[in-house]
């Protein structure tokens, strides 16, 4: 085992306001395996593998790009990988997460000078095409993103740690990838997030849909979170995706399992209000990991409704592959207990 002291090569800490979810503060040195999927036909035989591993004591860390979907489901339209030899999907298999967690108290800083981001033209033009396939009925909603560019000024480890005392209560996540995955340097995940959290056979998606910015008062800030609670336009978009979830989790639920038993949630964030809901579920006896990830993947809040087309269209408008953005990150531990973040307020590093 790695000694103390050791860079680590993945920080997990997942530390939600929700009291039901145990948190996960995980540092995890070199490990002692990589699987790699560059090919569409070998990330459900990964996910297999993984599952395996994991249920005889191993811990795997790792990762699923947005353009893994096709993997799972073949009229999901994604652009095609920018890079051949990148991986779909990656885990790094670990014997134990390090015993010194240090790496988790730094106050070291750094930042990132924003060089490029999305021209405004083009913006426009994207959502008015939205706009028009929802007045079509082509969908109902779209997530549509584009990407920034910048230069990180200092170290990627240093700028995490900044990144999670700015937003403490997230899904981050720290890979340090380079060579051993055959990918980005690093990838800084500070997403408020949860795809899902799988523990024997109960399953919990929880997607996110709904935002208004914080108040300069109290007062302000009350009214802000009531606003949101009540906005029709943002119930509706969440009320679509949870929808939209409780038909995948249907897919590997036992009967009558699936409930909602949180709706319209509204968190508050250091610069924002998110509002989020619960779908909950008994899994079928037998289901594997590969199978969430079938039924599941890609998160439907990063997609749109109906997710079939809404990826159809955001195949079109986007330019260029999501890659890890919006696909997952997470760790199942020893056991097969699984819980990974959608991967939204992320950075690559290259």
């Amino acid at each position: 085992m790695p000694s103390p002291g050791t860079r680590p090569t993945a920080l997990i800490d997942f530390r939600s306001s929700d009291e039901g979810i145990a948190p996960l503060r995980l540092a995890f040195g070199a490990p002692r395996q990589v699987l790699r999927a560059t090919s569409l036909d070998a990330v459900v035989s990964l996910l297999a593998r993984v599952d395996a591993l994991a249920r005889v004591g191993a811990w795997c860390v790792g990762y699923l790009c947005y353009e893994a979907a096709g993997a799972f489901d073949e009229a999901f339209e994604t652009h095609a990988p920018s890079d051949p030899a990148r991986p779909l999907a990656a885990f790094a298999i670990h014997d134990a997460p390090l015993p010194d967690a240090s790496a988790f108290d730094s106050d070291a800083t750094a930042t990132v000078a924003w060089t490029g981001g999305p021209q405004r033209d083009a913006f426009d033009t994207t959502i008015a095409q939205i706009l028009r396939a929802i007045a079509d009925g082509q969908v109902y909603q779209v997530n549509a993103t584009a990407p920034l560019t910048g230069t990180l000024q200092g170290d990627a480890l240093a700028l995490f740690a900044a990144l999670r005392r700015a937003q403490p209560n997230a899904y981050a996540a720290y890979l340090d990838l380079g060579d051993e995955f055959h990918a980005d340097d690093s990838i800084l995940s500070v997403s408020p997030e949860l795809f899902f959290d799988w523990r024997g056979d109960r399953l919990l998606a929880r997607p996110m849909k709904g935002t208004a910015p914080r108040g300069a008062t109290p007062d302000e800030d009350a009214a802000q979170a009531a606003f949101l609670r009540s906005a029709a336009k943002e119930r509706a978009e969440n009320l679509m995706i949870v929808d939209l979830l409780r038909n995948d989790v249907s897919r590997i639920a036992q009967p009558h399992s699936v409930r909602v038993p949180r709706l319209f949630h509204t968190e508050a964030w250091p610069t924002v209000w998110q509002m989020s809901s619960d779908v909950v579920a008994t899994t079928r006896p037998g289901t594997t990991l590969a199978d969430v990830f079938g039924a599941l993947f890609p998160c439907g809040s990063i997609t749109g409704a109906p997710k079939v087309q809404a990826m159809r269209l955001i195949n079109q408008l986007e330019p260029e592959p999501r890659r890890i953005y919006c696909g997952a990150i997470g760790v199942v531990q020893p056991g097969g207990a699984a819980t990974f973040n959608v991967p939204i307020r992320t950075l690559s590093l290259r």
